[in-house]
Order: structure tokens, then C-alpha cells, then sequence
């Protein structure tokens, strides 16, 4: 099934009107985890998330909080032996998950793409980088193999591999970290696509090299207007590189605001727990550490009640549900942090 322009325009058009104007709309989204006995685990519960055009939503939270579930849910393929069991995802006029295989196959090649963190087990150890990128390009944008050689080439250049004809024929085992990323990301962007998730791209990475790939990343983003879901553990991160950032927890998104809204006034406490970690403040650093000591598998009420330091009754027997309390700025608590 292939969707030409005017048949994105028509499937759009009957649409509600937040969802036409994003480029990626998620509603509702579940994705559980079977067990051997019991309910399964749910990793994803009830997620709602927007991003528009052209713009990078960042995705901050502790570990184990779902936000690779999420990167791999968006393309249908939630981590083994995960399985969405409920929740649309909008991409281009269409639920993805409405989609044949094949259909979403070509969607992930062209339209959809992602950045993983481990480049190197991304990459085929017996095929040349450049020739890798350059079968994308052959595959999804139909150029012959002259054509996508110097398409592969040109995106070598873009992310600043030095000496790019060189190594156009290196292996991955060749290169060094820094320079497999900037692989990984010029196959990523190969194609020009129209939504790029970052799933955690640049843990593990110097400081030095790791800014300048998100340098690189944001650039090459805004030349191609792709929009972006940048996840990422460091809140820090998000400050400098994104337009909105999403706080995630056991799951649910609790809160999402513009970069300057989140960062001067945060309303969640775990927001400000979560900041806590990453600040020069012993006492801060402190803190979190001993919110950290509670659960988060509650059967009812918030899911952050029992490491809440402003938790009260009703946070354990009723779940808050995302409310927008201004500009766009949305916190899930029943008693967001007021500040003066």
C-alpha cells in the first residue's frame, strides 16, 4: 500500500483537529509484559503524547520507566515478549498499528527511523558502513548505485566523519565509538525522514563527542524539518537540546511542558526529585536518593505515591489523570507544586 500526498491529505482531513496538526499523536497506549503466573507487568499505561512538526519532544526518566518500550512500541515492535494491547498511534493521517507488516516496514524505512544507543550492533561487521547506508538509500528512495553511493557518501560528510571517502569502505570494527554513532545516524537520516526517534543515542559517548552529535543530530533535523523523540536518562540534556520535554514514571508521562516552563517551573515532584539528582547539591542529591527507596507497582492511586514526599490519601486511592493547567504545560497530580 503506498500513500501518495493526496491520499495523506484526504486521510488527515478526518481527523480531529489535534491530530493534524502534529506530526506524531499517540492516544491511550498500553503495552504489558506477560508473566509466568498472575496479570502481566504494564510497562506503558495509558499514554498520551503529542509532537509536533518539526520539533525534538525530549523523554527523561529514571531507568525502567518505559521509555525504550515506548521508542519500540511507536514502530509496532515493543521488546520481546512485550505486546501492545491497546492505543492508536498517529503518524502521517494513519494508526501505524492498522498497517500490514510490510506496509509498516516501508513506513520504518522512509518515513520513521531510529537512532539506537549500541551503533555497533546495529552495524553489519562484514559490509562496509558506507555501503550499508547506501543500500538503505537504494532500497527506500529507489536510486541506482551510483546515485546511492554519493547520497551515502554526502550523509557521511553531513555528520562530519573525517575523511569520508576513506571510510566510505571501513567496517564497523574500524571505527571508533564517537564515529560508529555518526553511522548509525547518517543511515538514520538517510532517507530524510519525517519523524526520527533518539533512543538514548548518545549514553556511553564523551561529553565533547556527544555534543557535537546532538549538534549534529538538531541540525540535520531542522535542514530536513523531521520531527524528533529525543529519550534520553540526563534531564540536563533536554535543556539545551529540545523544544518540549515529557517526564516519564512507571510508565505514564507526569508531566510535559516547554523546555523554559519545565526548567523554571516545574509542577510535578517528581520533577523536581529528578532534577534533584543531577544538581551540585548534596543535600538535593540526598533527597532523591531516599525517594528512590519506594515502590512504584501500585494496584491504585498515582503510581509515584509511595515516593512522594507530598503524597496524602487521596494520591493512593485515586490515579490523577494528565490535566492542562497553562500553555500547554500538562502535570498528572492532584496537587501539582505551586511555587511563587
Amino acid at each position: 500500500m503506498v500513500f501518495d500526498m493526496n491520499k495523506n491529505a484526504s486521510l488527515r482531513s478526518g481527523l480531529p483537529d489535534p491530530l493534524k496538526r502534529n506530526a506524531l499523536s499517540i492516544r491511550d497506549l498500553r503495552v504489558e509484559f506477560p508473566k509466568a503466573m498472575g496479570a502481566p507487568s504494564v510497562a506503558i499505561n495509558s499514554l498520551d503524547i503529542d509532537i509536533a512538526p518539526g520539533s525534538i519532544l525530549g523523554l527523561v526518566g529514571e531507568s525502567g520507566a518505559g521509555k525504550t518500550t515506548l521508542a519500540r512500541s511507536i514502530l509496532n515492535h515493543p521488546p520481546a515478549p512485550g505486546r501492545i494491547t491497546n492505543g492508536k498511534i498517529w503518524f502521517d493521517g494513519v494508526d501505524l498499528r492498522q498497517l500490514s507488516e510490510g506496509e509498516q516496514q516501508r513506513k520504518r524505512g522512509r518515513d520513521l527511523s531510529i537512532v539506537v544507543p549500541n551503533p555497533r550492533g546495529e552495524l553489519n561487521p562484514l559490509i562496509p558502513v558506507g555501503e550499508q547506508i547506501a543500500t538503505r538509500a537504494r532500497v527506500h528512495l529507489k536510486l541506482d548505485k551510483r546515485a546511492a553511493r554519493a547520497k551515502a557518501l554526502d550523509m557521511l560528510r553531513k555528520v562530519q566523519i573525517p575523511d569520508p571517502e576513506r571510510r566510505m569502505n571501513a567496517y564497523a570494527h574500524e571505527l571508533s565509538g564517537g564515529m560508529a554513532q555518526r553511522v548509525v545516524i547518517a543511515m538514520a537520516l538517510v532517507c530524510s525522514p519525517r519523524f526520527v526517534i533518539s533512543d538514548d543515542a548518545t549514553s556511553g559517548l564523551d561529553v565533547t563527542v556527544q555534543a557535537q552529535i546532538l549538534k549534529t543530530m538538531r541540525q540535520l533535523s531542522q535542514e530536513q524539518d523531521s520531527a524528533m523523540l529525543f529519550i534520553t536518562r540526563d534531564i540536563g540534556i533536554t535543556a539545551h537540546f529540545c523544544d518540549r520535554v515529557a517526564v516519564m514514571y512507571a510508565g505514564e508521562v507526569l508531566e510535559v511542558a516547554s523546555r523554559n516552563a519545565l526548567f523554571l517551573r516545574p509542577r510535578h515532584p517528581y520533577t523536581i526529585m529528578l532534577m534533584a539528582a543531577f544538581s551540585h547539591n548534596a543535600k538535593l542529591r540526598n533527597d532523591w536518593h531516599r525517594s528512590a527507596s519506594g515502590g512504584a507497582d501500585r494496584k491504585s492511586g498515582c503510581c509515584y505515591a509511595d515516593r512522594c514526599p507530598m503524597a496524602q490519601q487521596k494520591c493512593r486511592e485515586q490515579a490523577p489523570a494528565l490535566a492542562d493547567l497553562a500553555d500547554g504545560h500538562s502535570v498528572r497530580c492532584h496537587f501539582p507544586v505551586e511555587r511563587a
